[in-house]
């Protein structure tokens, strides 16, 4: 088990989900963000909240839930937390900058 040092901080999830199995995720999506997932043309679109020590932490951890129902799952991420918003692309972070 890896232990992780730090503080939690609450990150603010805005972002848009497409996968494969859209029904199977969405149940998830909620559990895990605990906030509104609605249904959009590519897919799911998502705003919640996630506590992680950092934007990467919460952002890996959601898309790999995610990906443990359905593979071919994409997740387009903003994570926002004290004053700076933090962009990915799957697991890739694309941007930071103040919110």
């Amino acid at each position: 088990m890896a232990w992780q040092t730090g503080s939690m901080v609450l990150f603010r999830l805005k972002g848009e989900v497409s996968s494969e199995n859209v029904i199977a995720i969405r149940p998830l999506l909620a559990q895990f963000t605990g906030g509104q997932v609605t249904p959009t043309p590519e897919g799911l679109h998502v705003e919640g909240a996630m506590e992680g020590i950092d934007a990467r932490d919460v952002n890996r951890r959601l898309l790999s839930a995610l990906r443990r129902v359905e593979k071919r799952t994409r997740l387009r991420a903003e994570w926002t937390a004290g004053g700076t918003t933090y962009r990915f692309f799957d697991y890739v972070p694309k941007s930071q900058r103040p919110a």
